[in-house]
């Protein structure tokens, strides 16, 4: 490739391999958003759990990506009462599917059918409970411009490729841990008794992370 190509590419291509290979090595370890979907496929098997990757992910890419390139994150980072504010209303609403989730389960015949929960249920859930939580965008905000070189043109646009790139890595790795989880849940699928204890270990599940966001905590999905 000549050196004429190379200036018109806005991310220098060994600088976005580093990036991609950070991404994931700090996107494997479990954390909140793996324990939803891990919740999601045991209690609702793998296809909801990976509608959830999708609203986590892609879905909420669309909002704060445009809000990281235009520089509007800024005003959630430079003010505590908004950043606490967004993570308590983050925690409540993960502590609340949580509870419903326990309801639901308390409320079952173990020899009947759970009540089942849409795929694009599943995206809107992941993509709110995402954009709730304040970590994420917090993230991005501090480690999308270490790896941001203004003299090979348009910062906008660089951030906008490196934080698309950090959402596609997402689906990946989430994707996985929702196929894996979503074996199990398929499995409880077919046994009753079962059924009923993976809802209640599903609601633990999330409102433990629900408390997690309170006490503290962050996540780079």
């Amino acid at each position: 490739m000549s050196s004429a190509a190379r200036k018109e590419m806005p991310i220098d291509l060994s600088l976005w391999t580093a990036f991609v290979g950070t991404v994931i090595l700090m996107q494997v370890p479990p954390g909140p958003d793996s324990m939803l979907v891990m919740a999601r496929g045991i209690g609702h098997g793998r296809g909801v759990a990976l509608f959830t990757v999708l609203g986590m992910t892609l879905g909420a890419g669309l909002v704060q990506l445009p809000l990281i390139a235009f520089g509007l994150s800024s005003l959630v980072h430079a003010s505590p009462v908004a950043f606490n504010l967004l993570r308590w209303a983050g925690a409540a609403y993960i502590m609340w599917l949580g509870f419903r989730l326990l309801l639901s389960a308390s409320a079952t015949i173990p020899t009947g059918d759970i009540k089942a929960l849409r795929p694009l249920a599943a995206a809107r859930e992941g993509m709110i409970a995402n954009l709730s939580n304040p970590w994420p965008l917090m993230f991005m905000v501090a480690f999308l411009p270490q790896f941001v070189d203004p003299h090979r043109g348009s910062v906008t646009l660089q951030l906008v490729l490196l934080g698309a790139t950090q959402k596609i890595t997402g689906v990946l790795v989430l994707g996985a841990y929702a196929l894996a989880s979503g074996a199990v849940g398929a499995w409880v699928m077919r046994h009753p008794r079962a059924r009923l204890w993976q809802q209640r270990l599903a609601g633990c599940l999330i409102i433990g992370l629900g408390v997690r966001m309170v006490i503290g905590g962050s996540t780079s999905r």
